[in-house]
């Protein structure tokens, strides 16, 4: 029964197979867990606001319960009875990939504040906000900060200026400093 109902559900999501591709380029997801998950949300995204929308519907958003500047709760919600638990698994998955690390570098950073629990639900919402932006602009998992996460030592570091190097900055630049006018404001 168990191969008629995912060969059942292949033949459904044949029409929106495209959509598969791209969330099983995500590391974590394979096409049965991506085609459910498509099942579940479906792939017309405009009835989601934003990313935010999808997260709080799947039931991956924490509350947010302060009063007198005390934090009372941040549990998850119930919402998303079928699909949180799927995304946690395919977040447990994406953490444990070893040619893909992106997501196990993120899930150690948030480990060490937070703690295994709430490292994966961030690891599952991380995820599913990239699968909300995958289906809605028909592209292949490609994060913003994948170069900088993947290469620590390769990022730009930012020049402090002060008066004693804004000249030497501007010469770097290409600027021709002699035209500029130095003032005494003694």
């Amino acid at each position: 029964m168990i191969t008629q109902t995912e060969v059942e559900l292949y033949v459904r999501i044949k029409p929106y197979y495209e959509f598969v591709e791209f969330v099983s380029t995500m590391p974590g997801m394979t096409e049965l867990s991506s085609t459910i998950v498509l099942a579940e949300t479906g792939v017309d995204m405009d009835i989601f606001d934003d990313a935010k929308h999808l997260c709080s519907w799947c039931g991956l958003s924490p509350a947010n319960n302060e009063s007198a500047g005390k934090k009372k709760s941040v549990r998850i919600a119930k919402a998303g009875d079928y699909l949180k638990p799927m995304m946690v698994q395919c977040a447990l998955a994406a953490i444990k990939s070893k040619k893909q690390p992106y997501f196990a570098i993120k899930y150690g950073r948030i480990k060490k504040r937070r703690g295994h629990k709430k490292a994966i639900i961030a690891i599952a919402r991380m995820m599913m906000v990239c699968i909300y932006h995958m289906v809605s602009e028909k592209k292949p998992f490609t994060p913003t900060d994948y170069e900088e996460l993947m290469d620590p030592q390769n990022h730009v570091e930012s020049v402090v200026l002060n008066e004693n190097n804004v000249f030497a900055y501007l010469e770097s630049l290409g600027y021709d400093s002699s035209k500029l006018v130095k003032r005494n404001d003694n």
